[in-house]
């Protein structure tokens, strides 16, 4: 394919309406979709209690046996439905994050967010129970977290280099605080919350699905409409000289990532490194220079179900949570991003 072919062009939608479009991009979101889609189906119909593919729609129509339907709609279903809610949200926030840091390892799992979203989590489920729901728990931890590296970069989210470093420190506590928590639970009680916190789909209902999804209908589309954010990757002069007011739209999309971010740990745990790995996999397989919100969104997606199916399917006798394959996949990954900023004088 020509470089010109994987230019912006335009989409056209009857006479008035053109949106600039990058065919690159549309058919590498076009194929992850297939791939996520292909990786649903096999989790639906692998297994002992897997449902054929050929008896899979009567199963989602209301048609199958009691059994095939508590597999289907009740199990496993819910579960990829979180499943791919989750990892767009974290894919998107990466984008967000990696784009205002102008840093790829600025994602909520080095910067704190998504340790003090877990903080928040046990908070109100071990610490003060009752007093407000786990998901706002997340929530609000997930603020105070990229709060506290706003104070302690010294310059807000001006100095990216600053936050990634006052981030490492912030997660450090807010996961020592986390600790703290279970030590003071009970057995039962902490058991449950360590496997949250390592990140995991089990146990996931439509409930869960909704919460995720609500967040995405109302936020992808501030994400989508942060066009100017990649102006701001720039530096804040060259955006400032090009009519961008920086600070404003840097705070804007820090808010809306950390409420991304909050949404997708309150429904899976910290899952680590898909909002670390997605962006950046996505800018190499669109060939973009900007974040890329929607392909981010697919690949996160894709990664995470991806991953989950792996879990369960270790040949070791035992379902782990989603959490540590992608810990292990994105420590591997994290390494390689360290080595090569470390290359280019950027660490």
């Amino acid at each position: 394919m020509s470089a010109a072919q994987e230019g912006p062009s335009l989409l056209r939608l009857g006479d008035r309406v053109a949106l600039l479009t990058n065919r690159r991009a549309v058919t590498v979101c076009l194929v992850l979709a297939v791939v996520a889609l292909a990786t649903v189906l096999v989790t639906l119909t692998i297994g002992d209690l897997g449902v054929p593919l050929t008896e899979l729609p009567t199963v989602l129509a209301g048609g199958g046996s009691r059994a095939q339907e508590w597999v289907v709609l009740t199990n496993r279903l819910p579960r990829l439905a979180v499943g791919l809610g989750a990892g767009a949200a974290f894919g998107v926030a990466g984008a967000i994050f990696q784009s205002v840091t102008r840093n790829p390892l600025g994602s909520p799992d080095v910067i704190g967010l998504g340790a003090g979203a877990a903080a928040g989590a046990a908070a109100a489920g071990l610490v003060w129970p009752g007093v407000v729901p786990v998901p706002a728990g997340a929530l609000v931890g997930a603020f105070v977290a990229i709060l506290a590296v706003w104070v302690g970069s010294g310059r807000g989210f001006a100095a990216p280099y600053r936050m990634v470093v006052t981030g490492i420190a912030v997660g450090a506590m807010a996961l020592a605080f986390v600790q703290l928590a279970i030590l003071r639970a009970t057995r039962e009680d902490a058991q449950v919350v360590a496997a949250w916190l390592n990140g995991s789909l089990g146990s996931r209902g439509w409930s869960d699905a909704a919460t995720v999804a609500v967040a995405l209908v109302v936020l992808l589309p501030l994400a989508l409409a942060l066009s100017r954010l990649q102006l701001v990757e720039m530096g804040d002069d060259a955006a400032t000289g090009l009519g961008v007011d920086a600070g404003r739209t840097r705070t804007l999309a820090v808010v809306v990532a950390v409420l991304l971010t909050g949404a997708a740990v309150a429904v899976c745990g910290p899952v680590a490194f898909v909002a670390l790995t997605a962006p950046q996999i996505a800018r190499r397989l669109t060939r973009s220079s900007g974040p890329g919100m929607v392909a981010a969104a697919v690949t996160g997606a894709t990664l995470l179900v991806l991953a989950d199916l792996l879990a369960q399917r270790l040949p070791f006798g035992v379902q782990y949570p989603v959490g540590i394959v992608t810990a292990g996949l994105g420590g591997v990954y994290l390494a390689f991003l360290l080595v090569r900023e470390w290359r280019r004088g950027a660490v």
